[in-house]
């Protein structure tokens, strides 16, 4: 599919109108250049209809309905995280390329069966919705490593904290659907693989709901020896926490809250710091957005593919199990196939 010279906007279906799903939508619809929302689905009829009516879209009835529409080109999934292969698997059997939200399933057999359609289908038409990738401190830190600026990568050190969880939240979410943040963004920076996984559990704070265990450390192995740290809080209680700091042997890089403004006095100098997602990120996911309606336009394949989300959900699993168990859990995951060479 090419939108090459014909001038006309990539018409996008969204599916999921929850908080994420609403925020894209209301992101394609006013802030990227040559896309427009034409339909919105979302179990809950009054959400669709409110996302629907506030990017001047209609609702569909079923999800099949809106992947299956004629006038809708491409697909965003932001539905709940279980739903993610299903539909992904119904964009990939419409032949319509689909932005899927992360992670791109809870289980790796269900990644390897959108994987494996994808290649049975013989072209690239997932994309991952790792919007870390698009973030400019994030981007800088990337630029500098790949230059050689900090000489030999030999840490990463990672915090990831959110203000509150919802009730429902438990361990394996926070490393399936949280940590897959900085298990990508360890992949993407330091362009290796992750071999292996340990979590360490110490005291979990009073405020995380049962079933959950929080904060937890994440110590991950590269194929080349590096280390990396992550600290994973979702119920640190004073804001939306997300950093990073590069060591290598010559030097560090440090990537963390966008510019902003500090007031001093007397013995002190204080700052703000994000409430949640949508205020430290929107520009990632502008970015992001922007660019997957840019590629579709040009026809081109780029950004976060299947097998990124694959071997995201890999280490995922391994982090599962190495929580239970509390053993040192390997990673393996081949080569990729060619399709994502």
């Amino acid at each position: 599919m090419t939108f090459n010279g014909d001038g006309r906007n990539v018409r996008v279906g969204v599916i999921g109108a929850g908080n994420i799903g609403a925020d894209h939508a209301t992101t394609l619809a006013r802030e990227v250049a040559g896309a427009e929302v034409v339909a919105v689905f979302d179990p809950d009829p009054a959400r669709a209809a409110a996302v629907a009516e506030a990017t001047q879209a209609r609702t569909s009835a079923r999800a099949e309905e809106l992947i299956s529409a004629p006038d809708v080109d491409s697909v965003l999934v932001a539905s709940p995280d279980e739903t993610h292969p299903a539909m992904v698997l119904a964009c990939i059997a419409a032949g319509k390329p689909v932005l899927c939200e992360k992670p791109l399933a809870t289980s790796l057999a269900g990644a390897t069966e959108v994987m494996e359609a994808e290649i049975a289908h013989g072209a690239r038409l997932v994309r991952l919705g790792f919007m870390r990738r698009y973030d400019p401190g994030y981007r800088a830190a990337k630029e500098v490593i790949a230059a050689g600026e900090l000489g030999q990568v030999v840490v990463l050190h990672c915090v990831h904290r959110g203000k509150a969880s919802a009730p429902h939240y438990t361990t394996a979410m926070l490393l399936s659907n949280s940590a897959v943040h900085e298990f990508d963004v360890t992949r993407w920076l330091l362009g290796e693989e992750i071999v292996a996984a340990s979590v360490v559990a110490g005291r979990s704070s009073p405020y995380a709901p049962v079933g959950l265990h929080d904060p937890l450390i994440v110590l991950l192995e590269t194929s080349s020896g590096v280390v990396v740290d992550i600290e994973l809080f979702c119920n640190c209680r004073y804001g939306y926490d997300v950093r990073c700091e590069v060591v290598g042997t010559d030097g560090t890089i440090c990537c963390g809250e966008p510019a902003s403004t500090f007031r001093t006095a007397t013995g002190w100098r204080r700052s703000s710091i994000a409430d949640d997602w949508r205020a430290r990120f929107h520009e990632a996911y502008r970015a992001e957005l922007q660019d997957w309606v840019e590629s579709l336009r040009r026809d081109e394949q780029r950004g976060p593919t299947a097998w990124d989300g694959y071997a995201a959900t890999a280490v995922a699993e391994a982090c599962v199990a190495a929580a239970a168990d509390g053993a040192r859990a390997k990673v393996e995951l081949g080569a990729p196939p060619s399709l994502y060479r």
